[in-house]
């Protein structure tokens, strides 16, 4: 449900390629994410917040790939659902408890 991007997936692919293949031509990988981001309008940062999930996903960089994410993701998402589900129960549970004392007390 987040907001939709401004460049297309494909344009965000093509972006990170062109960076990866053109990185031995400049002297440092940011030189080159500067670079190719002017070419194609946009800005460094935003490039290089593209490339750090790609080089996740090839293994070139520490951290979880993108399929890894997504499963924790729903994981997560999961354990909540099921705590909320647990916290219903218990409250549930104490509600009729204490309705069965007030009965045995008349």
């Amino acid at each position: 449900m987040g907001r939709k991007s401004r460049y297309s997936r494909e344009f965000r692919e093509r972006a990170v390629r062109m960076v990866f293949d053109h990185q031995p031509e400049y002297g440092t990988r940011w030189a080159a994410m500067g670079s190719i981001a002017a070419k194609m309008g946009g800005t460094a940062e935003t490039l290089r917040k593209w490339v750090r999930p790609s080089e996740q996903d090839q293994g070139i960089r520490e951290g979880l790939s993108g399929a890894e994410r997504e499963r924790r993701e729903a994981l997560e998402r999961e354990n909540r659902e099921h705590n909320r589900a647990n916290e219903i129960r218990r409250q549930a549970s104490a509600d009729f408890a204490q309705a069965e004392l007030d009965r045995r007390g008349k």
